[in-house]
């Protein structure tokens, strides 16, 4: 189909548009890597019926998706309304998952081995969380928030096509998350007992690393800002 020159769906917006979604995309999933997280939200839900794993991994589907376009569209405004610049997050956040991933890597094997008992638990108590720690900061973490808040920063204006291009990438990226997370316990199957708690001791300390970088990335921001001694 050929489409005039003059119209509004002319080919110039759409493929910018499409650009505009590959860069969020290419952005966001490395940092988010679902696949390098799966290990870690299988052994934190271990002992949770495969029905309900899957229910709260689309719970935390959701939510990082609400929290990726959120950051994207509003982020920056929150941030300067609040007067937090993006090092203080970057430095907050780092903590956090520091401590998350100083946790997964300090648990004792006798708990990860008692959490393969699958039980029956009150929905409630699941869903309490699927925001904290399972989205945040565990899928959506403070480097994956200040990058959608710098691309979104960067947009001069916030028009139909840039929100729909925030919109498709993050629910892109957030469709790779269920999947990952829907079937970590397949994953895990391949892998075996040993081969889990090998990559879920690897995760977590690449977890803490992270989050060391993205600690040292904000308070070196943080630093720079600082007038030179003698100054």
């Amino acid at each position: 189909m050929t489409i005039a020159p003059g119209s509004p769906y002319s080919e110039v917006p759409v493929i910018e548009a499409a650009k505009n979604i590959l860069l969020i995309v290419s952005a966001l999933f490395p940092i988010v890597n679902p696949l390098g997280s799966s290990p870690i939200f299988l052994s934190l839900t271990r002992e949770y019926a495969e029905p309900t794993r899957r229910v709260l991994a689309w719970k935390v589907t959701l939510n990082s998706f609400v929290l990726l376009v959120a950051s994207f569209l509003i982020g920056s405004h929150i941030l300067a309304f609040f007067g937090i610049s993006i090092p203080v997050v970057q430095v907050g956040g780092g903590l956090v998952v520091i401590s998350t991933g100083w946790t997964l890597l300090g648990r004792k094997e006798e708990q990860e081995r008692h959490g393969q008992v699958q039980k029956s638990v009150n929905p409630l108590d699941v869903f309490r969380n699927a925001f904290y720690p399972l989205t945040l900061p565990l899928t959506v973490g403070p480097g994956s928030i200040s990058v959608a808040i710098t691309l979104g920063a960067n947009e001069t204006r916030h028009n139909v096509l840039s929100i729909l291009a925030a919109v498709v990438g993050s629910a892109l990226v957030a469709l790779t998350v269920y999947l990952c997370y829907a079937f970590a316990d397949r994953l895990a199957a391949i892998l075996g007992e040993n081969g889990m708690t090998i990559v879920m001791r690897l995760s977590s300390f690449l977890l803490v690393c992270i989050g060391v970088q993205i600690l040292w990335n904000g308070a070196k921001a943080l630093l720079e800002t600082l007038p030179p001694l003698g100054g």
